[in-house]
């Protein structure tokens, strides 16, 4: 008994904000610990009918909605550990669910520690350059914005409070179930070599994996949350289209997309960078499950031999 008190007295209370897909990855991560009483996890549920499978993974959910700042102040003093892994909303260009967030946990003992899972949009265009964590940001889309909204309010709060804050810049995610194989099946048009844009990916359960080293490892620092691939965006399109046995998608000159693809993906082929990810590889002492694009998409293809596309590859938890 006075063991098992221990424990408990010791146990690593850690909140988790937002239960998107990296979200549930690393509740996951954390399963171990939560079984073996090393961590307790609270996690915040705005839809009562995901509470159960929060609670299935070992978590406490808690009812809070971001988008409504009162029901946030529960979540006050709950842990020392925060991930924040919600997206900003849409109305503006400010990160308003971030603002309510730290205002509610101001209330109380401020967490010691806070992980934040923002996007390496926040670098814009870089002209396909290498980029590392120094590059000032020059965020050019409104989501891009929120997020730079988001990432000044986190590091405000943690100076003011004295917080170890680690920021994650991921770029696009994938993973078996978030590939864009229903563009590849509709044949969507990607550009041709010469006017193609370098872009970046992570697997989401890599990022997941990357929260959590933060958590237990991180300092006060940016991370570039990106794999070891340095791919165009149409090599991507034609590694997913291989592996999944697609015809590769047509290619075409900038001018010819505008009338065929949405601003929104038209958008994602503005900007061109290549993050290098030596310091999370360095001070978080992080290997990759898939270092590669090439290895995430060869361990989907055994896992789903055809699969479907419930979010957009390129947009960020």
């Amino acid at each position: 008994m006075v063991a098992q008190a221990s424990i408990l007295r010791t146990r690593r209370r850690i909140l988790i904000v937002g239960s998107g897909d990296v979200a549930r990855r690393a509740l996951a991560g954390l399963a171990p610990r939560i079984a073996d009483g090393r961590v307790r996890v609270f996690a915040l549920v705005r839809r009562p009918e995901a509470a159960a499978e929060l609670r299935a993974g070992g978590a406490l959910p808690v009812r809070a909605d971001l988008d409504a700042p009162r029901s946030l102040y529960r979540l006050a003093g709950l842990a020392p550990t925060l991930i924040h892994c919600a997206p900003p909303d849409d109305a503006s260009g400010r990160d308003r669910r971030t603002r309510g967030l730290l205002a509610a946990l101001a209330r109380r003992t401020a967490p010691r520690r806070l992980v934040y899972i923002s996007t390496s949009g926040v670098y814009g265009d870089c002209a396909g350059a290498d980029v590392d964590e120094t590059r000032p940001l020059q965020a050019r889309t409104a989501r891009a914005r929120r997020r730079v909204d988001a990432e000044t309010r986190l590091r405000h709060f943690a100076r003011a409070h004295g917080s170890a804050l680690a920021i994650l810049r991921a770029p696009g995610i994938y993973a078996a179930d978030r590939l864009p194989l229903a563009r590849l099946e509709r044949h969507d048009p990607v550009l041709v070599r010469e006017e193609d844009v370098f872009t970046n990916h992570v697997h989401a359960d890599d990022l997941a994996r990357m929260a959590l080293a933060a958590c237990f490892r991180g300092r006060h620092r940016v991370y570039n949350a990106s794999d070891d691939s340095a791919l165009r965006m149409g090599d991507y399109y034609d590694q997913v289209a291989d592996a999944f046995g697609l015809p590769r998608p047509p290619r075409l000159p900038r001018a010819a997309l505008v009338e065929r693809l949405s601003p929104l993906t038209l958008s994602f082929m503005a900007e061109s960078r290549r993050l290098v990810n030596l310091r999370v590889k360095r001070e978080l002492r992080f290997r990759f499950a898939y270092p590669t694009t090439a290895d995430g998409l060869a361990a989907a293809r055994q896992e789903h031999p055809r699969t479907s596309e419930p979010t957009p590859c390129f947009t960020c938890t």
